[in-house]
C-alpha cells in the first residue's frame, strides 16, 4: 500500500512538473490541481503608492483543494497597510473553478473552465488622512477596484488554456460587480461594474530533458492584465504587463517572483506597479491517504 501511494505521488508530481508552465503567477489556468490534493500558498505584494509616503504591503494566505479533476476551490485572506492606518485584516474571498472542456493529446492539450469568486472586505474605499497618507500633494481619485482586498463583490468568467509542448497560452475574460464594504459605502464616483481580461504565456526553460520528478523546473512567464470600467460616466481602462520567473522544487513546492506595471490606460489608480513574491506547497493525494 505504501509503495502504491509513493508511485501515485511520484506520478502526480511528475505530471504537475511537466505542465508547470501552466501555473501562471498573476492568473489561473483552465487546468485544475490533482484530485484530493491540498495546496497552501503565501503571496506577498509590495506597492509603491501614489497617495502615501511609504510602500504598501499586502499579505495573502491561501488554501486550495482539488475536489475532483473538474472542480477545485480556493479560500484566501487579506492583510495590508494600504488603505488603513496600520497593518490590519482586510477580509476574505472564496474562488471556485469548474473545468468543462478537456482535449488531451501527447504533450499538448486544450482546456476550458468557468469560475466564480466572492469577496467580503472591510477596508475603507478612501484611505484616512495622516500617518503617511497624503491627500494634499495629489488628490485621491482612485478609479480601480478589485476583489483581492479592495472591494466586496462577485466575479465570474471563462478561461481557455492551450498547452503546446513547452509553451502554454491562456486567456481569461471575467465580469466584476462591486458592492459596499462592511465598514464603508461604495462612493458614487467609483464604477460598480468592470470587465477583466488577460492573456498569459508560460515557457518551460529548464530542465531541457525531463528525467525525474525531483528536478527543479524553471518557468518563464509574461502576462498582460487589463480592466475596463463599464459604468456610463466612468468608462476608462488600463493594460498591465507582468513578467515573472518560477521555480518548482521536488514537484510539490514553488516560488514565484514577478513585477507588474502599467503599459497603457487612462484610469486613475492608487498604484500602477507592484512586486510579487509567493511560496506554495502542495500535499498530494490527501483524500487517498486517510
Amino acid at each position: 500500500m505504501l509503495k502504491q501511494l509513493f508511485l501515485l505521488f511520484a506520478f502526480t508530481g511528475a505530471a504537475a512538473a511537466a505542465h508547470g508552465q501552466e501555473l501562471y503567477v498573476y492568473s489561473e489556468p483552465a487546468s485544475n490541481m490533482a484530485t484530493g490534493s491540498l495546496g497552501v500558498r503565501l503571496t506577498n505584494k509590495f506597492f509603491p503608492m501614489d497617495h502615501a509616503d511609504y510602500t504598501g504591503y499586502r499579505l495573502q494566505p491561501e488554501v486550495m483543494y482539488g475536489f475532483s479533476k473538474k472542480l477545485m476551490l480556493h479560500a484566501s485572506g487579506y492583510f495590508s497597510n494600504m488603505m488603513q492606518k496600520q497593518f490590519e485584516f482586510e477580509g476574505a474571498s472564496v474562488y471556485a473553478k469548474y473545468r468543462f472542456i478537456s482535449m488531451d493529446e501527447v504533450q499538448t492539450h486544450f482546456r476550458m473552465a468557468a469560475f466564480v469568486k466572492g469577496s467580503l472586505i472591510n477596508n475603507p474605499f478612501i484611505p484616512p488622512m495622516g500617518e503617511g497618507h497624503d491627500h494634499t500633494a495629489k488628490p485621491y481619485n482612485n478609479e480601480e477596484l478589485d476583489l483581492d482586498g479592495s472591494a466586496s463583490g462577485v466575479s465570474g468568467g471563462i478561461i481557455a488554456t492551450q498547452l503546446l509542448h513547452k509553451l502554454a497560452l491562456s486567456g481569461t475574460v471575467a465580469y466584476d460587480r462591486y458592492f459596499k464594504n462592511t465598514k464603508d459605502e461604495l462612493p458614487l464616483f467609483f464604477s460598480k461594474n468592470a470587465l477583466n481580461y488577460s492573456l498569459s504565456a508560460g515557457y518551460l526553460l529548464f530542465p531541457r530533458k525531463y528525467k525525474n520528478y525531483k528536478q527543479t523546473n524553471v518557468n518563464l512567464y509574461v502576462e498582460f492584465l487589463g480592466k475596463s470600467n463599464l459604468d456610463q460616466y466612468r468608462r476608462n481602462y488600463y493594460v498591465d504587463m507582468a513578467p515573472a520567473v518560477q521555480f518548482i522544487i521536488n514537484s510539490n513546492s514553488r516560488v514565484d517572483l514577478g513585477y507588474r506595471w502599467q503599459l497603457y490606460g487612462d484610469m486613475d489608480r492608487v498604484m500602477d506597479r507592484s512586486f510579487l513574491v509567493r511560496y506554495e506547497f502542495n500535499f498530494y493525494n490527501i483524500r487517498k491517504q486517510q
